[in-house]
């Protein structure tokens, strides 16, 4: 009952932190369009298009966190974890999308250069909207990591890609007052929208891996095999060991290849101690464990276990 709980804990946390996703999206935006209106400038409209794009994620990374959430019924009997994974790859594709809405207005911008009006009052307000998004960034991230949510990760970085973006326009802006050169203020403009168009290649890359079952890091790997090794006593060895991600889920299969005249209980008893195992050392894994009698011993690729 303690793991169902702690599961159900961890879903409200993320469902939690993706609304107040949506709550400090909203502030930002407002904040970056009040600037954008004190100066006129813009590569800080620019930089406040980006911010509805925050703001449309961090509503489809809710939805998907409620989606993935949900348990297992008939038609999805393996529950609905990668719903996440189809919310950072929309995340990934609005990134990209912002970064030629800043192209497009870095071109504008260098082809009508701009006077600014109360550059000073702007700067600051669009300065302190990087900065929320920052400290904001920086806590889904680290959220995501330990959760092991997909869309709060993504959207964690796609915020992180924002705060790129604002910083690049103040630095333009500046240079651009001190100076006297307006064209600066499009030319670093676009080099930021680079940084962004990168990033959603990213985001997008990396969930299309996830979406295609990709197995499980080395390090998770050798944690597999180390729990199968410590708490496999009594069996022979097990082999084709396989693993994929879902969302928060990794699902692990493999063989456990016993001696012959072992009973089913004592076979089902050493399956226990190592699903066990398994799901003490990486959280929210499900195991499948096939049993084999000791004729089915392969030669190669097996974690040995001692009798």
């Amino acid at each position: 009952m303690s793991g169902i709980h702690d599961h159900a804990h961890g879903n409200g946390l993320v469902g939690r932190t993706a609304i107040a996703t949506i709550a400090v999206a909203f502030i930002v935006m407002g904040l970056k369009y009040v600037a954008y209106w004190k100066t006129g400038s813009v590569a800080l409209y620019s930089d406040a298009l980006e911010s509805i794009v925050n703001v449309v994620t961090a509503v489809a990374a809710l939805i998907a966190v409620r989606v993935s959430a949900m348990p297992p019924d008939r038609k999805h009997p393996f529950g609905h974890h990668k719903a996440e994974f189809f919310s950072a790859v929309l995340e990934g594709a609005l990134i990209v999308l912002a970064a030629f809405l800043i192209f497009q207005e870095a071109y504008e911008a260098w082809r009508n250069p701009r006077t600014l009006t109360e550059p000073a009052v702007g700067l600051a307000i669009n300065g302190a909207a990087a900065a929320v998004n920052a400290g904001w960034a920086g806590y889904l991230i680290s959220r995501g990591r330990a959760w092991k949510s997909p869309a709060l990760s993504a959207g964690g970085w796609h915020i992180l890609t924002d705060v790129m973006t604002s910083v690049g326009v103040l630095i333009g802006l500046l240079l651009s007052l001190w100076t006297g050169i307006t064209q600066l203020d499009p030319l670093l403009a676009a080099f930021v929208g680079v940084n962004i168009l990168w990033a959603g290649y990213h985001i997008i890359s990396t969930s299309i891996s996830s979406l295609m079952d990709e197995a499980a890091s080395p390090e998770d790997q050798a944690e597999i095999r180390a729990a199968i090794q410590d708490c496999g006593e009594g069996a022979i060895q097990a082999h084709d060991i396989r693993t994929r991600h879902a969302g928060r889920v990794m699902f692990i299969e493999f063989h456990l290849v016993v001696p012959g005249t072992m009973t089913v209980l004592q076979s089902h008893d050493i399956c226990d101690r190592i699903e066990a195992a398994l799901k003490s050392r990486i959280p929210g894994s499900q195991v499948v464990i096939h049993v084999e009698p000791d004729h089915k011993a392969k030669a190669k690729d097996v974690v040995p276990v001692s009798c």
